[in-house]
């Protein structure tokens, strides 16, 4: 029987725990141009004791940034600034992957050069609001990307793919969850399409997987995984019959050779076993946990063989020594969701590892 601290092979890459730690919005590349910066450099390399990082929601294309201060993987600067966090977490004997996420729909053109607005599936706002620089802002109408577009997306995925290896990435991860880019296609809200990408279930799912298949032969499959959330409504989202739209995704996915399917789970745990016996191969988790945040009482997932990989997000987020903390059964910091989202280094650097813990007198 597996357990969360046995090593393991995902794809081409060989973790020495099954411990993952989840892609997480920070909202501190102050760099040039959407860079990463040497405080960024500091917080991946304290948590290189993770079976495998994942990087928060970094764009392959300008268009693709939804929220202030999020870094990017489509210029040359971007690469050579990522190349000191990469260096850093293997450095310290750890594994990371890239997260690209284009958002869509969710943005404002505030964030983006004069004249350019968020673009998605069809012309249709999400509701609510999104945080710019100036504060909240209501969605704005977003621009229906054309066909040749759509083929320009594909392609920034790919390209941005090879600039993460370039950059010293062991793999990336393309977001397809969480209502963005490649989640408001699959939806049956925010895409209303009746060519090609829209409609039936099979159009609904082509660009994701037309993404995953440029990004695998840019870089190799075993060094690409994908996330998706099934029937998650974050930012506005429906899914009128997930259960077929996410059965048909798995098939289709399975004899692709990915490095690992994320999911992202709403709640559904009979629905997580079917997706993982369609898909076939590795597995990474990130529960659902309601009211609370995952912690301990998860770690049997892996035991249990519900998944072969788990994600930890929050806690890892305050406790940059997390594997160890959960090993030991040491109590975990309490994280500050005042910093969670830009700042100093207060709230991101600044959490103490056991060793720097003060002994009780």
């Amino acid at each position: 029987m597996a357990t969360a601290f046995d090593p393991i092979t995902v794809g081409a890459t060989e973790l020495k725990n099954r411990i993952v730690m989840s892609p997480m919005t920070r909202s501190r590349a102050y760099g040039a141009s959407a860079s990463p910066t040497p405080s960024m450099a500091e917080y991946y390399r304290q948590r290189a004791g993770a079976g495998l990082i994942i990087t928060e929601g970094t764009q392959p294309s300008v268009i693709g940034q939804g929220y202030p201060n999020t870094p990017g993987l489509h210029s040359d600067e971007q690469v050579d600034a990522w190349k000191s966090v990469t260096d850093a977490v293997h450095a310290d004997g750890g594994v990371i992957f890239a997260q690209l996420m284009h958002t869509g729909r969710i943005g404002h053109p505030s964030l983006l050069p004069a004249g350019m607005v968020p673009v998605g599936p069809s012309a249709i706002a999400p509701a609510g609001e999104v945080f710019t620089l100036d504060g909240m802002q209501p969605f704005v109408i977003p621009d229906e990307l054309t066909d040749e577009q759509i083929t320009e997306t594909v392609l920034d995925f790919a390209a941005a793919a090879r600039n993460a290896v370039a950059a010293g990435f062991d793999g990336v991860e393309v977001h397809g969850a969480n209502g963005y880019l490649l989640h408001q296609f699959l939806s049956t809200n925010a895409n209303l399409r009746t060519d090609k990408w829209g409609g039936s279930l099979d159009n609904r799912i082509r660009l994701t997987l037309r993404v995953v298949d440029a990004v695998a032969a840019a870089i190799g499959p075993d060094r690409v995984g994908l996330r998706i959330s099934p029937n998650n409504p974050l930012n506005d989202i429906r899914e009128d019959d997930y259960r077929h739209t996410y059965l048909a995704l798995a098939d289709a996915l399975a004899a692709k050779g990915l490095a690992y399917l994320h999911v992202l789970e709403t709640g559904d745990r009979e629905f997580t076993h079917e997706v993982r016996d369609r898909f076939g191969g590795t597995l990474l988790l990130n529960p659902a946990t309601p009211g609370g945040t995952t912690g301990s009482e998860e770690l049997g997932l892996i035991e249990d063989g519900t998944a072969d990989l788990l994600a930890f997000g929050v806690a890892f987020l305050a406790n940059p020594d997390l594997p160890r903390r959960l090993a030991t059964g040491a109590s975990l910091n309490a994280p500050d969701r005042t910093t969670f989202y830009g700042g100093d280094d207060h709230g991101y650097t600044d959490y103490p590892a056991l060793d720097a813990v003060p002994t009780p007198t």
